[in-house]
């Protein structure tokens, strides 16, 4: 079964400072730690996808508008709290062992090397229906 895993963040946080506030050694050292997770889940067959995501200040919001041209807006909107920092797909036994995973990467180290338990969350990737013959 496929599950993508989403490493939330929120501007709430007080927990840790923004990664553009750590230390260098810290930033590589979480860098590192992704980098080794990746390469294990691809070792063990599970590793399907996985990206870390711009800030959000460079999203757009864009929707159809029927008028011949998409409508584009900055994004996300300002009262947004939270956000996705990154993400993997893993094709797994069972959720069991996605949130076994999630967990994983949730203890990613942060500032000072200690773990920032950050919020991963496990959702099921929705399988198509079988096709007609």
């Amino acid at each position: 079964m496929k599950y993508m895993l989403l490493m939330q963040f929120s501007a709430r946080n007080t927990d840790f400072p923004a990664i553009t506030e750590w230390a260098e050694e810290d930033v590589q050292a979480h860098i590192a730690f992704m980098a080794a997770t990746n390469e294990k889940l691809v070792a063990d067959g599970e590793f399907v996808d996985g990206q870390g995501l711009a800030f959000p200040d460079t999203a757009k919001i864009v929707r159809a508008s029927g008028t011949g041209g998409p409508l584009v807006t900055e994004g996300p909107f300002p009262e947004t709290k939270e956000f996705l920092a990154g993400y993997w797909i893993v094709d797994c036994e069972s959720e069991g062992r996605a949130i076994e995973i999630a967990a994983h990467a949730s203890s990613a180290p942060g500032p000072g090397g200690e773990p920032l338990n950050m919020a991963i969350e496990v959702r099921q990737v929705m399988a198509a229906p079988p096709a007609e013959l």
